[in-house]
Order: C-alpha cells, then sequence, then structure tokens
C-alpha cells in the first residue's frame, strides 16, 4: 500500500513539473515581478516604441507613456535586468512626446529620437544624447535639430550615427529623410545622399549597417536620389545609392 501510495504521490508531483515548466515563447512571470495586475505595477502606461539593452544587461525603454510601475516616467525608463524600474536612471521630466528609437554607443551614452523637441525642460529638437545617469549630455551638438520625426538610428564602428524618419531639415540644412551626424552631433557633409528620398508621405523606418560600412535603410521608399526603388535599399558608406543591391520589384 506504501509502495503504491509513494507512486501516485511521485507521480502527481512528475504531471505538475510539466504543466507548470515554461516553453520556449511563453512569458516569463519572473520579468517584473511587481506588475501583479489589477493597477499594481502594471508595467509601462502606454505604448513603447524601441528598447534597447545595455553591456550590463538593463533594459532603455522608450514610447509614449507616462508611468512605468505606477512610477512617473515620461516617454523613457531604464529598467533593471529583471524588468523593475531602473530608480538610478535620473530623467528628470523626461521627453515630451513620443520617443520612436534607441541606439547605444559603445561608451554607453545613450542617443534618442523621435517627437519631442524638450528632455527634462531643455528645448532640443527630435534627437538627443543621454549620458549613462539619464541626464542630458550637452556635448551632443546637434544645433536646431530636424524639423520632423527620427524613426531609426543606427551608429557606425567609428562613432558616426546614421539617422532616418520623415524630417526634411537637420539644424537648418536641407537633408531629406536620412543624414549621417559625427560623434559630436553636428551634420556629416561628407555623406551625399543628394535629393535623398521623395517628398511627401516617404519616410526612413528601419536602419542597418553591414560589417563592410554598407547602410540598408528599409520604409515608405519610393525613391532615392531620383532612381526609383521599392521600400527597401542599400547605400555605399558615402550615402550613394549602391545599384548593385538587387531586390527586383522589392
Amino acid at each position: 500500500m506504501k509502495t503504491k501510495l509513494l507512486f501516485f504521490i511521485l507521480l502527481l508531483a512528475a504531471f505538475n513539473v510539466k504543466v507548470t515548466a515554461q516553453n520556449a515563447g511563453d512569458n516569463d512571470p519572473t520579468f517584473n515581478p511587481n506588475d501583479i495586475g489589477f493597477g499594481f505595477g502594471d508595467g509601462a502606461s502606454g505604448d513603447v516604441n524601441a528598447t534597447a539593452i545595455q553591456s550590463d544587461g538593463k533594459i532603455i525603454i522608450g514610447g509614449w507613456f507616462t508611468k512605468y510601475n505606477s512610477t512617473n516616467h515620461l516617454n523613457i525608463a531604464r529598467l533593471n535586468i529583471d524588468g523593475t524600474l531602473d530608480t538610478t536612471f535620473n530623467i528628470g521630466s523626461g521627453a515630451n512626446s513620443p520617443i520612436n528609437t534607441i541606439a547605444i554607443q559603445s561608451d554607453g551614452k545613450i542617443i534618442i529620437g523621435g517627437l519631442f523637441w524638450e528632455y527634462n525642460g531643455t528645448s532640443i529638437n527630435r534627437i538627443a544624447r543621454l549620458n549613462t545617469d539619464g541626464s542630458l549630455d550637452t556635448t551632443f551638438n546637434v544645433g536646431t535639430g530636424v524639423n520632423n520625426s527620427v524613426q531609426s538610428i543606427a551608429i557606425q564602428t567609428d562613432g558616426k550615427i546614421i539617422i532616418g524618419g520623415k524630417f526634411t531639415l537637420f539644424n537648418g540644412v536641407s537633408i531629406n529623410k536620412i543624414a549621417r551626424l559625427n560623434a559630436n552631433g553636428t551634420l556629416d557633409t561628407s555623406f551625399n545622399v543628394g535629393t535623398g528620398l521623395g517628398t511627401g508621405s516617404d519616410e526612413v523606418i528601419s536602419t542597418a549597417i553591414q560589417t563592410d560600412g554598407k547602410i540598408i535603410i528599409g520604409g515608405n521608399i519610393w525613391n532615392y536620389n531620383g532612381t526609383p526603388t521599392n521600400h527597401i535599399v542599400r547605400l555605399n558608406p558615402n550615402g550613394s545609392l549602391d545599384a548593385s543591391f538587387n531586390v527586383g520589384t522589392g
């Protein structure tokens, strides 16, 4: 009798382990343990548009939210590895409008782009760099910034920064929806995109840099520097169209 009872207990325990074990792709309940629902925790209070992971595993999130786990945090926050809010990341009043994209430099500084025109009360148009503690890096000199949204950011190995979006001006200079910045935030005039993207609704939404320095851009793209294209384009490191990248009808 005791043997049968022990067998039944072991069988029940094995079944319980099987049904409660996590499968690949399941929600990880250990991430943000303070989020217990019913108005307690609840993560971000609105859209999260961008995430980036630091070398120490902490997570930067940006978007269009006002709180994280019921703590006021305007459109940007840093999370600890377990998903709880990192209270050492001091953004002050944060960004005053949505953040769309985030990239982290090799030195840990954080570049953000979006629709905002202020960060912690300082005027800065749609692109900014933050110090590792969340404060605004005032050495990043973008001048008047861009005149419309920044949707994507990619950082080259030399520290230069590719930005894409809906803008047509950078610091008063005409540049149509894609630009390269020097590491200090100024416009890199050696990056020659010609007329850039078409007018109207064209925009760059995604940017990636190959190991050879060529740049792939995707989005609502109908032409690049006067050449018809369908939504995905590869550029040479100098900004010119790479005609060898043949996507056919795209």
